[in-house]
């Protein structure tokens, strides 16, 4: 069973950047499609970043020019860079397969603040 831990959360002001990180463990998850999403308070989860097995990627609107995902399988980790950052990115975010089909992790907490 796959394992999943994000890290890299933290506070940051508007315009500030982030990397995130999802180390995956218990199996390989090359195999899958993945996909950082996010949840705020009162707001269901979204879908932030997808990335295929073959490195395609795909972003919703609101974050396309601002969010990369890039995925390194020898070190079976999938990251999120989030550049030029607005509060309305705060939320509690998250990595799992698309679809999802993995064990939730604990996520970790971004929050944009001046």
């Amino acid at each position: 069973q796959v394992q999943l831990v994000e890290s890299g959360g933290g506070s940051v002001p508007p315009g500030g950047s982030l990397r995130l990180t999802c180390q995956a463990s218990g199996d390989d998850i090359s195999v899958y499609t993945m996909a950082w999403y996010r949840q705020a308070p009162g707001h269901e989860r979204d879908m932030v970043a997808v990335i295929t097995g073959g490195e395609l990627t795909n972003y919703p609107d609101f974050v396309q020019g601002r969010f990369f995902i890039t995925r390194d399988v020898t070190k079976n980790t999938v990251y999120l860079q989030m550049n030029n950052l607005k509060p309305e990115d705060t939320a509690v975010y998250y990595c799992n397969a698309l679809p999802q089909v993995l064990t939730w992790g604990q996520g970790t907490q971004v929050t944009v603040s001046s």
